[in-house]
C-alpha cells in the first residue's frame, strides 16, 4: 500500500505584500468650528477651507519577507502614512492593497471588527502609554486573540504562554501590571500583543525609540528573529538612520508629505540622490572628526503644508541646488537606476 502523496502547501499569491498607490490624506485647518461660521455666511459664497496635505499621492510596495524603511524629520508625514494604511485613519484618496485586498474599501471607525484586521499589526513607539494600565501583561497579549480568533480558555492561557516564551518574556511575569514591568519588558508585550494574530504586515513606529540603547539592540534582535520565524513584512518607521540601514532591505524618504526617494536601503546610504537624502545621511553621527566636518547643512524654513503650490518642489527654498526650475516645475519620482527612484531635476 503506497502512501499517499503529500500535499503541497498553498502558494503565495503573485506581488507585493503591501501597494499603496496614489495615497493622499488632507485634513481641513481650522475645524469644525471654522466650517460652522462659513456655513453660516449667507452675504457670499464661502471660500474653500484651507486644507493642510499631510500625506500627497504617495505609492510604494512592501515585499513578502521584506523590512521597508520609512525616514523623514517630525511632521513629514510618516504617522499619517503609518495610520492610514494601518486603517485607523481613512484617506482622502488613493488605494491600500494588502495582498489584493483594498483595505481602503472599508472605513476605520469599523476596522478594527473586520476579518482583515489581523493581517496587520503595529508595534507602537511607547509600550508603556500603548498599553491599558488595568490589564495584566497576559489580558493585553490575549485581547486581540480573543477578539480576532475568538479563542477561550485552556486554548488562550496556552496561546498567551506560546507567545510569551516566542518574545523571551518570563511567563511569571504575565501576571503583573504594565507599571510592575520595565520598559523592555513592556516592549515584548507589545510584540507578543501585535503577532498574536499571526499578521502578514507588522508596522513598526520607532519600536525602541523610549529604550535605553542596551535595550534597544536586544528588541531589534528579537524583532529580527521573529521575522525570520514567521515570515512577516515590516514597515519600519524610524529616526535613527543606522538601524534603518542594518535592518533594512529598502528605505523610503519622505519629506512634507511626498516620497521624494527610495531604493534599496545599501544603495541609498552609499549614494544618495536627492539634497534631502545627502542632507539627513550627512547627519549621521560620526566618529571619525574628519567625516562630521562634511555635513550638509539646510538653510531656511519647510514650506508650509497647507495649500502647497502644486507647480513648486516641496523643497524649494532649502535645497542647495534649487533653481528658478524648481519653482515653476514640480518634481516627480523618475527612475534614477535600476530599483530606485527620485523627485529631483538634478538627481
Amino acid at each position: 500500500m503506497t502512501a499517499p502523496a503529500p500535499v503541497a502547501a498553498p502558494a503565495a499569491p503573485p506581488g507585493p505584500l503591501l501597494d499603496v498607490a496614489e495615497l493622499a490624506k488632507r485634513f481641513v485647518v481650522g475645524g469644525k468650528q471654522g466650517l460652522l461660521k462659513r456655513a453660516m455666511s449667507f452675504s457670499k459664497p464661502a471660500p474653500p477651507p484651507p486644507l493642510l496635505h499631510a500625506v500627497d499621492e504617495v505609492s510604494f510596495t512592501v515585499g513578502r519577507g521584506e523590512t521597508v524603511g520609512l525616514v523623514g524629520e517630525s511632521g513629514c508625514g510618516k504617522s499619517t502614512l503609518v495610520r492610514l494604511i494601518n486603517r485607523l485613519l481613512d484617506p482622502t484618496s488613493g488605494s491600500i492593497r494588502l495582498g489584493g485586498t483594498e483595505l481602503a474599501d472599508f472605513k476605520a471607525r469599523a476596522f478594527a471588527g473586520n476579518p482583515h484586521r489581523g493581517r496587520i499589526q503595529m508595534v507602537f513607539q511607547d509600550a508603556g502609554d500603548s498599553l491599558n494600565p488595568r490589564y495584566t501583561a497576559a489580558d493585553a497579549i490575549a485581547d486581540p486573540i480573543r477578539r480576532l480568533k475568538r479563542l477561550s480558555g485552556a486554548r488562550l492561557k496556552a496561546r498567551v504562554e506560546e507567545l510569551a516564551d516566542q518574545t523571551g518574556l518570563p511567563r511569571d511575569l504575565l501576571q503583573r501590571f504594565p507599571h510592575q514591568l520595565s520598559g523592555g519588558q513592556k516592549a515584548r508585550v507589545g510584540i507578543a500583543r501585535a503577532i498574536a494574530v499571526s499578521p502578514e504586515l507588522l508596522i513598526l513606529d520607532e519600536p525602541t525609540a523610549a529604550l535605553d540603547v542596551s535595550v534597544q539592540v536586544v528588541i531589534l534582535q528579537l524583532l529580527q528573529q521573529l521575522k525570520r520565524e514567521l515570515g512577516m513584512s515590516y514597515l519600519f518607521v524610524s529616526h535613527d538612520l543606522n538601524v534603518v540601514r542594518l535592518l533594512c532591505d529598502r528605505v523610503l524618504v519622505m519629506y512634507l508629505g511626498k516620497i521624494v526617494e527610495q531604493g534599496p536601503a545599501a544603495e541609498v546610504f552609499a549614494d544618495p540622490k536627492h539634497p534631502y537624502t545627502q542632507a539627513l545621511i550627512s547627519a549621521i553621527p560620526q566618529a571619525d572628526p574628519t567625516q562630521r566636518a562634511g555635513r550638509l547643512r539646510l538653510g531656511g524654513e519647510p514650506r508650509s503644508p497647507i495649500d502647497p503650490d502644486p507647480r513648486v518642489c516641496r523643497f524649494y527654498g532649502r535645497c542647495p541646488k534649487g533653481t528658478p526650475r524648481c519653482a515653476e516645475e514640480t518634481p516627480l519620482l523618475h527612475p534614477a537606476g535600476a530599483a530606485r527612484q527620485v523627485a529631483c531635476h538634478f538627481a
